[in-house]
């Protein structure tokens, strides 16, 4: 008996768009002028993403330059009201998508701008976006430091030095208590001790974003909206 032979099912818009897939995606778009099947660079999935958004999302300039060619939208919107800026990872892509027309100083649907949805996963590119709200003095990405150590390590050094200045001035004024002496000049030497401790620590995180920076090559990772699959 025959084994039926599997059927390769080909990528539709937005998978091909995600994945980079030139051939595809200009196969697909480009046959709106030889059928009635249309296929448009705005088209949205079942998630009402579009195939910008998915060439956005994943990094895919040289989708995105084929598409807006075809009259893709910069500023097309999902159910929720986000733009392809809204969904970028990366420097690069950012900066393709305002030269085209992006909007930068826009709200979504829930109140919130491309830059506050970007600031916690892509703070760089919140950085870099933030110097583009004034056009005269935004940055080139490769002008924009990608070395600075995030919020979050920021708030935690500072309390971990907090914590160990308090403990010491504590050990510190019971010890005095105990001894009858001057803590002046103790308490003036742990809390010099603490600062330099504090600059060295900003000195070293900045360091290892740095390292980590080069060595992931600047592309973080971050969860993607699902591109549906199929054929189309």
């Amino acid at each position: 008996m025959p084994v039926p032979a599997r059927v390769q099912v080909e990528k539709n818009i937005w998978v091909a768009a995600g994945d980079g897939d030139l051939v595809r995606v200009r196969e697909l778009v480009e046959q709106q002028c030889r059928s009635s099947y249309a296929v448009s660079p705005n088209a949205p999935d079942p998630f009402t993403y579009t195939p910008m958004h998915a060439a956005a999302s994943y990094g895919q300039l040289e989708i995105l330059t084929f598409l807006f060619s075809q009259g893709g939208d910069v500023n097309v919107t999902d159910e929720d009201g986000d733009t392809p800026l809204y969904t970028v990872e990366n420097q690069e892509t950012a900066q393709w998508l305002l030269d085209h027309g992006a909007i930068l100083d826009r709200r979504n649907n829930e109140g919130v701008s491309p830059i506050e949805h970007l600031r916690e996963d892509f703070p760089e590119v919140a950085s870099y976006l933030h110097s583009c709200l004034d056009p005269s003095s935004c940055l080139g990405p490769e002008v924009v430091s990608s070395s600075q150590p995030s919020q979050h390590q920021q708030n935690v050094a500072t309390e971990a030095l907090a914590s160990s200045l308090m403990h010491s001035v504590n050990n510190i004024m019971e010890r005095a208590e105990a001894e009858g002496r001057d803590l002046d000049e103790e308490l003036r030497q742990v809390v010099g001790r603490t600062v330099l401790e504090g600059v060295i620590a900003g000195y070293e995180m900045t360091a290892d974003s740095e390292t980590t920076h080069h060595s992931e090559g600047g592309s973080p990772n971050g969860i993607k909206r699902p591109r549906t699959d199929g054929s189309h």
